[in-house]
């Protein structure tokens, strides 16, 4: 069959637009299983603990401080 420069430089471009799209998309669900991760952990890390001391709570505020400012940075791009 005869070669078509034009749709083959059209279908290279679709594709490449089509691989940009996909690789968003999978960075974007990458940041939202970031968050989800974390926020999980903070959440496991308070249910774990039955009856928590106040050094305990102290320190289980102080990491879920840390995990908002980390998801805040992740997010704030």
């Amino acid at each position: 069959s005869p070669s078509h420069p034009r749709a083959e430089s059209a279908a290279i471009a679709m594709l490449g637009i089509a691989l940009k799209a996909l690789s968003e998309r999978a960075l974007v669900a990458l940041s939202s299983l970031f968050t989800l991760l974390t926020v999980g952990s903070a959440f496991w890390l308070w249910w774990s603990i039955p009856d928590p001391n106040p050094q305990q709570i102290a320190s289980l505020t102080i990491y879920a401080a840390f995990i908002l400012a980390a998801n805040w940075l992740v997010r704030r791009k």
